[in-house]
């Protein structure tokens, strides 16, 4: 075997057991006795330590410095990129920091759920002021003298940093406040007034998981707190959310977890358990989601399709029509959640949670101060105050589990989604008369196509430009909101 071939082998091991951790994580959130948390967490910490020696095997660095890049095909090459960048980062994380964190990721979410349920912040502010503490001491350690959250959203986003997040911010913000106080300013469809049986909702998620391309060969849909897409390849799990009075929670959760995991699932073949065998980044990833769940399942010819669908699930829901329902599902709506809020505020629920979260790997803030900051700045941003912990600071699972940088990819998803649906719209001239009949296999073949069978083949923003055609911008985004809204 070539030193090429014996680290492809090495790392294909490797892989199956970070799919492994993966569906450990998965049965955490899904299906795990609540006593079994203690224990989660040493599994967590074992499993962190074998994948922390593996990453940082002097082996690899042996068969990496007898590999002739000039050899190296397209495909190959991308392998090894992606193997050093990951042998360089490892090394510079201590063994023991890893299953430290690893540990608490498991422990804190526990606690952050409870905390959550019970709206309490102070039993959460120890685990809390503990991760922030270990996040700092990596950030440190991978920073290398460098900027310690840039390290950080380098694990989600390459190739990208704060500033240049925070510029594409600033450049969105003005327009997105304009939108919003225009079509907050005019009249608003009422809200549902129903009761929506859950065990139908989650019939009907299933079936638009299906109608969205997920293979239920491959995967399957559950319950829990927050819903997520885990694993790829032959198995790529989704969690969704019911709510007795709020079907499109279920709905529009489910086609955006459907969006992550057909990605994953359309991956080509060839790539399986190789660096390439997952999505390229969290904001290409996101892209995919949104677009499914945004301008495809938001849009008025889909929506026209989905009220009949939910005629036949629930019988007279009290919308009168299609055009009430298209409005209905796209009403701007003075809430707190960030999975729940429409198109146009979304990216301002980014944008505190971004700041926020600089300041305090900065040092800027600490836990104990974040609640306060987080209220301060949700009503300076939206106009009027958060009423409990569980829509403000405890609504998100990120920071308990050590997520710290993976926010602002949230936001980067919606623009290059914005792009890609330029470019959707011209390769699929007739998009909108598929939609109308619930027929999204022309759109999502596309993005399989444009986007979803290359993996990590090419580094985020070159698979964006490949795909669309376009730099990526915020400006497609902008426009296809104030089209839409306006």
């Amino acid at each position: 075997m070539s030193a090429y071939d014996e680290l492809m082998a090495f790392q294909r091991q490797t892989e199956a057991l970070g799919q492994i951790a993966g569906r450990l994580g998965w049965d955490q959130e899904t299906m795990m006795p609540e006593g079994a948390a203690g224990q989660r967490a040493e599994e967590f910490a074992a499993m962190e330590s074998v994948l922390h020696a593996r990453k940082t095997h002097p082996q690899i660095g042996e068969w990496l410095a007898k590999i002739d890049a000039s050899t190296l095909d397209p495909v190959s090459a991308a392998n090894v990129r992606h193997i050093s960048r990951s042998f360089e980062r490892s090394q510079r994380v201590p063994a023991k920091l890893a299953e430290a964190i690893a540990k608490l990721s498991s422990s804190a979410q526990r606690i952050w759920a409870d905390a959550r349920e019970k709206e309490d912040v102070a039993a959460f502010l120890p685990a809390l002021e503990e991760m922030i503490a270990l996040k700092r001491d990596e950030a440190s350690a991978l920073a290398q003298g460098g900027d310690a959250y840039d390290a950080l959203l380098d694990d989600y986003e390459p190739d990208t940093s704060g500033e240049d997040v925070a510029a594409t911010f600033a450049a969105m913000r003005p327009r997105l406040v304009a939108l919003r106080d225009k079509v907050m300013g005019a009249e608003q469809p009422p809200e549902l007034k129903f009761e929506f049986d859950e065990q139908k909702q989650m019939r009907l998620a299933r079936s638009l998981a299906k109608t969205f391309g997920y293979d239920m060969q491959k995967g399957r849909l559950d319950k829990a707190v927050h819903p997520f897409s885990s694993g790829s390849g032959d198995d790529v799990r989704i969690t969704t959310r019911t709510a007795l009075t709020d079907p499109f929670n279920s709905i529009y959760s489910t086609i955006h977890e459907t969006g992550h995991a057909t990605y994953e699932q359309n991956i080509a073949s060839e790539h399986l358990l190789t660096p390439l065998g997952g999505g390229v980044s969290l904001g290409v990833h996101e892209s995919q989601s949104r677009i499914y769940e945004n301008q495809l399942g938001r849009s008025r010819a889909f929506t026209g399709w989905l009220f009949g669908q939910m005629k036949d699930a629930f019988g007279d829901f009290g919308v009168a029509n299609e055009d009430v329902f298209f409005r209905t599902v796209n009403r701007l709506n003075k809430g707190y959640i960030r999975t729940e809020s429409d198109e146009v505020q979304y990216n301002l629920h980014i944008m505190l949670r971004f700041d926020l979260e600089r300041d305090v790997i900065a040092g800027k803030l600490e836990a104990r101060d974040l609640e306060e900051a987080w209220n301060s700045r949700f009503e300076a941003d939206f106009g009027y105050g958060v009423d409990k912990p569980s829509n403000g600071l405890l609504q998100d699972v990120h920071w308990s589990c050590g997520l710290w940088g993976y926010f602002p990819t949230y936001a980067l998803g919606n623009v290059y989604a914005g792009c890609l649906y330029e470019a959707l719209r011209v390769a699929r001239p007739n998009l909108d008369s598929e939609l109308a009949v619930g027929n999204v296999a022309g759109a999502t073949g596309w993005l399989k196509d444009a986007v979803q069978v290359h993996g990590g083949l090419y580094r985020p923003t070159e698979l964006i430009e490949r795909a669309s055609g376009l730099v990526p911008s915020e400006g497609p985004l902008l426009s296809y909101l104030e089209k839409k809204f306006g």
